[in-house]
């Protein structure tokens, strides 16, 4: 009887333990169809949504190992939807983000770190108009069958970046803080 049960034990930890590492994946492979990009500012006290058409995003996360994960967000400036056609061409020019001069800008993670449950922070460097700054920004991951789903978001100081010069530096008129969201599907490596 105590062989069995010996066996017994002993097949049902292996079992686990494969079972375990069947759903041990590394998400990699970006759906940009099913991501998005969205910012929301004030202007005189009134929020502004907005969001960035094109972006390009390059991840490895593994929930089983996330201080191993990575990842590169670099945005087609020239893409925002600011609401109207004015506003977006007003916010492509020269005093926001000249996207003549600096057609880009750029996220890279330098670290990941786990905050228990399935929350999280990506650290790393924000480039914009040649201006480089830490950023940490909090995400939450939920595994949706051979889909993984990043949901988070930061707080972007604009005049850090020199978004908004001359009359736009006002910060009375223009908020300087803008809420960044983002919502990033990846799918899992083929094993």
């Amino acid at each position: 009887m105590k062989i069995q049960t010996l066996t017994l034990n002993a097949a049902l930890s292996t079992a686990l333990l494969l079972a375990g590492n069947a759903h041990a994946a590394e998400f990699n492979q970006v759906d940009a169809a099913r991501s998005s990009l969205a910012f929301s500012s004030k202007q005189m006290g009134v929020p502004v949504p907005g969001s960035f058409k094109r972006f390009t995003t390059q991840i490895a996360f593994d929930p089983a190992k996330p201080t191993a994960a990575s990842t590169t967000l670099e945005i087609d400036l020239a893409s925002i939807d600011a609401g109207s056609k004015d506003a977006n061409d007003e916010v492509v020019g020269k005093q926001w983000f000249n996207v003549k001069a600096f057609p880009t800008a750029k996220f890279v993670s330098t670290g990941v770190k786990a905050l228990g449950g399935n929350r999280f922070e990506a650290i790393g460097k924000m480039t914009i108009k040649g201006q480089t700054r830490d950023v940490v920004a909090p995400f939450t991951f939920k595994q949706d069958g051979a889909s993984g789903v990043f949901d988070g978001g930061f707080v972007l100081k604009r005049m850090e970046y020199n978004i908004g010069e001359g009359p736009w530096a006002d910060v009375s008129a223009v908020a300087n803080e803008i809420e960044i969201k983002f919502h990033v599907v990846a799918n899992a490596a083929k094993k």
